[in-house]
């Protein structure tokens, strides 16, 4: 992880969060951001390790792993630049029993644990937004256990598709096949097929750990319904689309 700096004064965060506040409540926060650069497969925390920071994905994107005791690694969900990573430091638990692994590489702003305890006890704008985030994050997770169980490879590859560029909001994605089969519980040979069918249906162009977008359109067409199931509980609790 790069070094530490201070966001400019002059432009807000882009993150949704961090950007939605109300200018007094974002101005006090302000002196507190630090921003970061993050690489593709960092470590933002492990599980059970004590949380020092609040993470604001800017232009990265984190997805939130859980590693059960034969070494089997699938995602509970994905944070971009709409919400938070950590969220365990407002909740009170100060630890959780997954990871955060950074999935598409870019910048983010982290705030102090002690920071983050003190301006969600004072209530208020931040605290709200902080709890309407968290509460679409569970419907994420939850709807991440329903399509893990009833639907096949391919139409979660499309969701995940989806909610990854819904996040980064460009068309490539720099992936390889063993982190997309890690993210949706699989193995990386049905990822491949899944890849190829849509690769012939001309939805995407995947080469060289490089995934193309090429026909958003027709994923939607493809994906089961816990992608919209998501994206309107997004919408309806924090704004975002």
């Amino acid at each position: 992880m790069a070094k530490a700096t201070k966001p400019k004064n002059s432009t807000r965060v882009q993150n949704h969060l961090l950007a939605g506040l109300p200018d007094e409540d974002y101005q006090r926060l302000l002196p507190q951001l630090e921003q970061v650069s993050v690489e593709l497969g960092a470590v933002i925390y492990q599980n059970s390790q004590l949380l020092e920071y609040l993470y604001f994905p800017t232009s990265s994107m984190v997805s939130l792993l859980y590693t059960t005791e034969d070494g089997t690694t699938a995602e509970v969900g994905l944070t971009g630049n709409e919400g938070v990573v950590g969220i365990a430091l407002f909740l009170g638990g100060d630890t959780t029993p997954n990871q955060a692994v950074v999935q598409i590489a870019g910048d983010a702003v982290r705030v102090s644990a002690k920071i983050v305890q003190e301006e969600f006890k004072n209530g208020g704008a931040f605290q709200q937004v902080l709890l309407r985030y968290t509460q679409a994050l569970i419907t994420q997770i939850s709807q991440t256990a329903v399509c893990n169980r009833l639907h096949d490879v391919e139409q979660r590859f499309c969701r995940w598709l989806l909610l990854s560029h819904d996040r980064v909001k460009s068309d490539k994605l720099e992936m390889t096949q063993e982190l997309i089969a890690s993210m949706l519980g699989g193995r990386r040979e049905s990822v491949t097929v899944a890849a190829g069918r849509l690769q012939d249906k001309g939805l995407i162009r995947y080469a060289r750990g490089q995934i193309t977008i090429l026909n958003r359109a027709g994923l939607e067409a493809e994906v089961c319904e816990c992608y919209k199931v998501v994206r309107i509980e997004y919408e309806r609790l924090l704004g975002f689309s």
